[in-house]
Formats: C-alpha cells, sequence, structure tokens
C-alpha cells in the first residue's frame, strides 16, 4: 500500500482576522514532494484555518491515491487531539469541518501526529503566503510559491515522540546531531529540529544544558524555556534573594496570597550562607522581588549534564558564539547520549536516551483574589476566597496562551474555589473537563489565614520563627508543616506520573505545591521555597521519566499576561 504524509497549517492574523491555509502531500517513501495546495479564505480563526488545511490535505491524498494510507502530521494539537478522538469537540464551528474530514477517507487508512512547529514549515510558508497573497487582493499562486525552497528536507533523526516540554527533544536533537557527523546513508521528509518550542512546557538544546546552568530563577517574560536550569559547569551570578539582617518588611513583601514562606527566613537573621545553597543564577520575579541566589558556584545546583564542555563551563545557558561551535555543542552532547548504559550515569545527558514520552506536569498557579495584593495568608484553612476580576482576567489570558500553545490534554485542578475556577476558564477555552484533586490544595496556615507577615510576627512571634526555621513547624493553631505538604505532594505526583504517563497535564494549584513540585524535581533543600518568586497566573513545568529523573522545564512564566 502507498503511504503519503499530508503536512497542514492555518494562521489567522488577528484571530479571528484574515486567514489562510497551507497544506502538502509528500511520499513517505522518498520524501518527495507531490502536491502543494494554499488558499486565503477571508477573515476566519486560527482554529477554522487549521480544519481547512487540513481538508484540503486529504482531498489532495484522496486524488493522488485513495486506497493510500495518509499520516497528517500538523502542529496543532487541538485538531490532532480532536481528529484522534481524544478530545470532545464543543466549538460549533469546529464540529462540521471536523465530519467533513473524518468523511474524506476511510477511518482506518488516516492517523493523526502532532509535531512541533518547527517541523511543519512548508505548510506554515505555504498559508503565510496564501496570507500575504490575500492582502494584496490575490490568490495564492502556485507557480510563485518559494515555500519548498525554505523549507528544504533533510536526513532526519528519530523525531521525539512526547509533547513539547519533554527533555527528550534535546536527545533527539543530540542524536541528529551525532548522526550527521557520519555520511548520510538515507533521506527523510523533514528535519528533526529541536522540539518543544512555543509551548506551556519549553524545551533546552544540549549546547544550553551543559553550559553550566541558572539554579532557582523566575521569568516575567519572553521565552523562559531556560529559566530553571540544572548543571554541572561553574559559573556565577547575582540574585535577588533577601540577605541576612534586612527588616521583616522587606520580607513579608516577598509574602503574597499563600506564598507564605518566601525570603521570610532572612528576616530572623537565618544563615547568608544559605542563600546561595542552589547554586548560582540570576533571579527575577514579576509583581515583587525577585527570588534568587547570591553569587556562588553552580557546580552542585542540582543533577545536570554530564560534563559542561559543550560552552565551557563558563557563562550563561545558550551563551554559544557561531554556527560551528552549536554543532561542535550538539555533538559532543550526542556523545555523552551514545555512551553504553552499563557506563552512563543516571542523570543527565548520559542516561538511557529511550525512555519514553514522561509526564509532563504543566503547573498554573490561579489568578489574584482580593487577598493577594494584600499579600495575606490564604491557604486551605481560610475563607477559600474567589477570584477578583484581576484574577478572572488573567484566568481568561493564560487560557488564551494555552489554547494557542494546543498541548494540554488533561485539566486537573485544588478543590478550592480560586483554582476551579482558574480551571474552568482554562477547560472552556479548550473544550476539556476538570478534574478535582484533592492532593492539588494549597498547605493549611492555621490561626494564620487572613493576616498579614507583619500581623503574624506581632501577634504570634515565637510561632513564626519556629516555622521560619523548620519545615517540621506548624502554623499557630495546628495548620500544616511544609514537611507535610512535601509528603502529601510527592505522593500526589507519584500518583499521577503513573496515571498520565506520557501525557502534558495542567495541574491548576497555589504557590506552595507549586514550588513544592519544583524543588522536588530539582532535590533541593526546603528553605529553597524561601528563595522562589510565584505569581499568579504564572505558568511552570516539569517533565517526569520512567526511570525517576525529573526535568524542569518552565518556571514563573507570565508573558501571556501582559497586553
Amino acid at each position: 500500500m502507498r503511504e503519503f504524509i499530508v503536512e497542514a497549517d492555518g494562521g489567522s492574523r488577528g484571530n479571528p482576522g484574515p486567514a489562510g491555509y497551507g497544506s502538502v502531500v509528500i511520499d513517505a517513501a522518498t520524501g518527495e514532494t507531490l502536491v502543494e495546495r494554499a488558499e486565503y479564505i477571508g477573515v476566519a480563526t486560527n482554529n477554522v484555518a487549521e480544519y481547512r488545511g487540513l481538508l484540503a490535505g486529504l482531498r489532495a491524498a484522496r486524488e493522488l491515491d485513495p486506497s493510500a494510507a495518509v499520516r497528517v502530521r500538523m502542529d496543532s494539537k487541538l485538531v490532532v487531539e480532536q481528529m484522534s478522538g481524544r478530545w470532545k469537540i464543543k466549538h460549533p464551528d469546529m464540529k462540521p469541518l471536523a465530519a467533513e474530514a473524518a468523511r474524506i477517507l476511510p477511518r482506518a487508512q488516516v492517523t493523526y501526529e502532532w509535531i512541533p512547529r518547527e517541523q511543519n514549515k512548508h505548510a506554515d510558508r505555504l498559508a503565510n503566503e496564501a496570507m500575504d497573497a490575500g492582502k494584496r487582493g490575490e490568490q495564492w499562486d502556485a507557480e510563485a510559491s518559494r515555500a519548498a525552497l525554505k523549507a528544504r528536507p533533510a536526513a532526519s533523526a528519530p523525531e521525539p515522540s512526547g509533547p513539547p516540554g519533554d527533555a527528550t527533544a534535546g536527545a533527539a536533537r543530540a542524536r541528529e546531531a551525532l548522526a550527521s557527523a557520519r555520511p548520510a546513508v538515507a533521506t527523510g521528509v523533514r528535519r528533526a529540529t529541536a522540539a518543544g518550542s512555543a509551548t506551556a512546557a519549553g524545551s533546552t538544546t544540549p549546547a544550553e544544558s551543559a553550559a553550566g546552568g541558572t539554579a532557582v530563577g523566575s521569568a516575567g517574560g519572553g521565552n523562559v524555556a531556560t529559566a530553571v536550569m540544572s548543571g554541572t559547569g561553574t559559573g556565577t551570578g547575582t540574585g535577588s534573594g533577601v540577605a541576612a539582617g534586612d527588616s521583616a518588611a522587606r520580607a513579608a513583601d516577598l509574602v503574597t496570597d499563600g506564598d507564605s514562606a518566601m525570603g521570610a527566613q532572612a528576616a530572623t537573621g537565618g544563615d547568608a550562607a544559605k542563600a546561595g545553597a542552589a547554586g548560582s543564577g540570576t533571579g527575577s520575579g514579576t509583581g515583587g522581588s525577585a527570588a534568587g541566589s547570591g553569587t556562588g558556584t553552580g557546580g552542585s545546583a542540582a543533577s545536570g549534564p554530564v560534563a559542561d564542555s559543550a560552552a565551557g563551563g563558563a557563562g550563561p545557558a545558550g551563551d554559544v558564539r557561531g554556527g560551528d561551535v552549536k554543532r561542535d555543542a550538539d555533538r559532543r552532547a550526542a556523545h555523552a547520549v551514545a555512551v553504553p548504559a552499563s557506563s552512563s550515569p543516571s542523570v543527565g545527558w548520559g542516561a538511557a536516551p529511550d525512555l519514553g514520552a514522561p509526564a509532563t506536569f504543566v503547573l498554573l498557579r490561579h489568578g489574584e483574589t482580593p487577598l493577594t495584593p494584600q499579600k495575606r495568608f490564604s491557604g486551605s484553612g481560610g475563607t477559600d476566597p474567589s477570584l477578583s476580576d484581576v484574577g478572572r482576567e488573567q484566568a481568561e489570558r493564560v487560557a488564551a496562551a494555552l489554547a494557542r500553545r494546543g498541548t494540554v490534554q488533561h485539566i486537573l485542578a485544588s478543590p478550592l474555589a480560586r483554582t476551579r475556577q482558574t480551571a474552568g476558564a482554562v477547560a472552556d477555552r479548550l473544550g476539556l473537563e476538570v478534574t478535582v484533586d484533592d492532593g492539588l490544595i494549597e498547605t493549611d496556615f492555621g490561626a494564620w489565614e487572613g493576616l498579614t507577615f507583619g500581623e503574624v510576627r506581632e501577634r504570634h512571634p515565637e510561632d513564626l520563627n519556629a516555622w521560619l526555621a523548620d519545615p517540621e513547624a506548624e502554623p499557630t493553631g495546628g495548620g500544616e508543616s511544609f514537611a507535610a505538604t512535601a509528603t502529601r505532594i510527592a505522593a500526589t505526583r507519584d500518583r499521577l506520573v503513573a496515571e498520565y504517563a506520557g501525557r502534558t497535564v495542567l495541574l491548576v494549584t497555589h504557590v506552595t505545591p507549586i514550588k513544592t513540585f519544583v524543588r522536588l524535581a530539582l532535590g533541593a533543600p526546603p528553605e529553597s521555597l524561601f528563595r522562589m518568586e510565584l505569581s499568579a497566573a504564572s505558568l511552570s513545568a516539569v517533565a517526569y521519566y520512567a526511570d525517576g529523573n525529573a526535568s524542569v522545564r518552565l518556571f514563573n512564566e507570565t508573558s501571556h499576561l501582559r497586553p
């Protein structure tokens, strides 16, 4: 049986706005481009344009050979999951398009595969050519198209099978670099470039990972795929972690809704040397003082790549100069991947590369409540406030961002009102259901619920000092200690990793659970909770692998909140 690959894409400049689609049919055996299709379709949404591209590609494949097997590859997670039958189709504009696509060829002949946008450039450029033509008042002209020239096929390395944000994407890139150092023996359909871009969970390249990483930092916008990384190289950086002797007011400024411990230890005269315990790096936060370490070496931050040779062991992650340097770095990392399992360390780039797709947790902190800007303790033992107007707007913005990225397959939420409301906004946009999970609930702050840090210090100074110094200490009135929270989150993590192996899951939860997920993934000490800043409606991500290792892929991403 003959086999075709259909790559399709669509775009809208305004969403809805002027829209177009592109699709290409490729011979799976030879990699030859057989058909290109593109069209300007007027004003439409991104999703409608993507479906129109799928329809055009399937029709073209049927015209070539109605009995052929067809593998559809798209960077729209929405279309792929809906056409695969794993996601419900709720939007009225999508239902007739999906039904029409299902009728073009027998269901048994068509399979659907999500690919990163980087691997869908041919169809993407066709769609942009169609939109450019529409802007000129014309239709797309196949004779004038240069999309195929700009998307040259090359020898293909094994492509990562997991969702965006998987570290397997970096391993695939490394194996590709190793393969490129040898004579080519076969041709493929599409070059497997670094995967995981433009998603709730960002990925890093081997060169970035091997550069000697930052410890724990936070970012307020832009591409923050490398916001949290670990490395074995040396490198120094500066952070705005609160030093011993700073005023209680400074430390209290880091305490936000539920963010009860962050930076507070320093106000009690804690050991300033602990500020560098998590490694070197630069921390920058949104809406408050950044949480980061002081200067120091990052060699002991957390388990990272096998060696820092890719970047000479100095400088920020990804600081490489020139294409040759980057290729050399990729090849060196690839050799680390190729080390026999018997001699490989249990973590980093030397670990077994074929562990399958990880369970990827996209960690979303809920939007603001009325208590958030007042920096009051707000855990599971208080009044359970709902989102404020600002918080509802934040929830809509993050929902739109996640819909654009199209990687989330399941949504779980803490049982508290603010998380359920935030999760509901995302679920409505993605067409998914929300599962409430009690393991994601915020810490119970006992008698401190509703109070500011300063008010707690005035009323319960001894209890507060004990709580700041010892993770086993409970808040006044018998709340939950950080040690107990960590035990609960670890159990929740293990249960969900087993249940959602190989899937991307959005966990809508709170400050302390999210920081605990990150702390446990990094193997950082309990006091690291005091040195992380986490904004309302921010996104973080952790990937969990079959061998028990974890990779922090994103931390405190807030670019979606900007107008």
